[in-house]
């Protein structure tokens, strides 16, 4: 059988083990909802933890339960614009994806979706009104029912091990495998559950298959068949889904920057040329490079590359560009600990932010040997160009 990973991630408060049904139940009971509802009337910062502990106690066995949903409410708010009506467990809130990414992904279909591991239905409850989620975890249904009553979305629910299920060959058809274990992350896509193989057997069967992965997933590993998005938000990588069938773009390799949305294709480009620094150095966003996209971007913006290893692109102007983050170069020199001092003094270097690809340097560690005590924020950026290690004094622009 499948089975999400029991506990919660490290440093949450609240239930050891996994929510029963019973639990879920007595939480969606009136009872339960006002103990939630009074819990969140606490103070819940970090600081109170122990003060707001104690004001939950008269609520008997409700009160943990209350006060963790209460916890988790908090976090939600960054995931979703209702995260804090809605209901969660530790775990389902970790891998939920947030709303912009399920909104963005829910535009691939226009008829009902076939969701597996469906959990709360973060990802479900933004598919097309008639989706049906599937799950093993009954306590996880319960909520998912309830969310979909708090956000009025008509979707149906059903109990079972998605492994066994038989899948209409028509479907259009979402999955989500447990990427979680004791609370930590599980890179290994044969570990995930139900393991990524035995997801992707699955396409031969349906209309479309959308499973999301890891955003480091071995792109040299995959069939051909199937298509890659790595999809950021706001400048941060959050996943990666491969598409199989009718859903399939036409592009192998595909950068999805949200909001906007911003894609970026693998559409081919001619091999960009290995130069050293110019007046100006563009950091890729993270799915750029997640997706082996940089040189799409270096073709965009008329540039270059300082390393053919290293994800930074070079250019003697700064062309807009929403793939990456431009920097203004000050200076460059060869990486060494007393020269980078002394230019950094030069800069009048206090606060030091330190960027840095293609080298083991560890930047607190840096922090600490430069000694910087100046007035001014500055930031340095860490690489290599032809293969030798380099440090360059750079602006962050708008």
């Amino acid at each position: 059988m499948v089975r999400h990973p029991p506990g919660l991630a490290q440093g949450e408060q609240g239930q050891v083990a996994a929510l029963t049904p019973e639990q879920a139940r007595s939480l969606l009971s009136p009872e339960g909802r006002a103990a939630v509802a009074a819990a969140e009337r606490l103070d819940l910062s970090s600081s109170a933890r122990l003060r707001t502990a104690e004001a939950v106690r008269p609520l008997g066995a409700l009160g943990p339960l209350a006060l963790e949903q209460a916890l988790l409410r908090v976090r939600a708010r960054a995931k979703h614009p209702r995260g804090d009506e809605l209901w969660w467990t530790g775990p389902a809130l970790e891998q939920a994806s947030s709303y912009d990414l399920a909104v963005h992904r829910a535009r691939l279909f226009d008829r009902p979706v076939l969701d597996l591991c469906c959990s709360v239905g973060g990802d479900l409850l933004a598919l097309p009104h008639g989706s049906v989620g599937v799950d093993l975890d009954e306590a996880r249904l319960l909520l998912a029912r309830a969310n979909a009553a708090v956000l009025g979305r008509d979707v149906s629910l059903v109990r079972a091990d998605v492994t066994a299920l038989p899948l209409p060959a028509g479907a259009d058809v979402v999955v989500d495998p447990a990427r979680r274990a004791g609370g930590r992350r599980v890179f290994d896509p044969r570990a995930y559950a139900p393991p990524l193989d035995q997801v992707l057997s699955w396409r031969s069967r349906v209309r479309s298959l959308v499973v999301k992965v890891a955003p480091g997933v071995d792109h040299d590993a995959l069939a051909p068949d199937l298509e890659v998005e790595v999809v950021s938000l706001r400048g941060e990588v959050k996943e990666a889904v491969l598409l199989a069938g009718a859903v399939r773009t036409g592009h192998r390799r595909t950068a999805s920057l949200l909001p906007g949305p911003h894609v970026l294709v693998d559409e081919p480009v001619a091999a960009p040329a290995v130069r050293p620094p110019g007046a100006w150095l563009l950091e890729p966003d993270g799915a750029v490079v997640r997706a082996h996209l940089v040189e799409q971007v270096a073709a965009q913006v008329d540039g270059w590359l300082l390393d053919e290893t290293i994800a930074y692109v070079a250019a003697d102007a700064r062309v807009p560009t929403p793939y990456g983050k431009w920097f203004e170069v000050l200076e460059v020199l060869p990486f060494g600990l007393k020269a980078l001092r002394e230019r950094l003094r030069a800069h009048d270097a206090g606060p030091l932010v330190v960027k840095k690809r293609g080298t083991a340097v560890e930047p607190d560690v840096l922090r600490k040997q430069l000694k910087l005590t100046g007035s001014r924020e500055v930031t340095v950026v860490l690489t290599r160009a032809a293969g030798k290690q380099i440090a360059m004094v750079v602006r962050p622009t708008a």
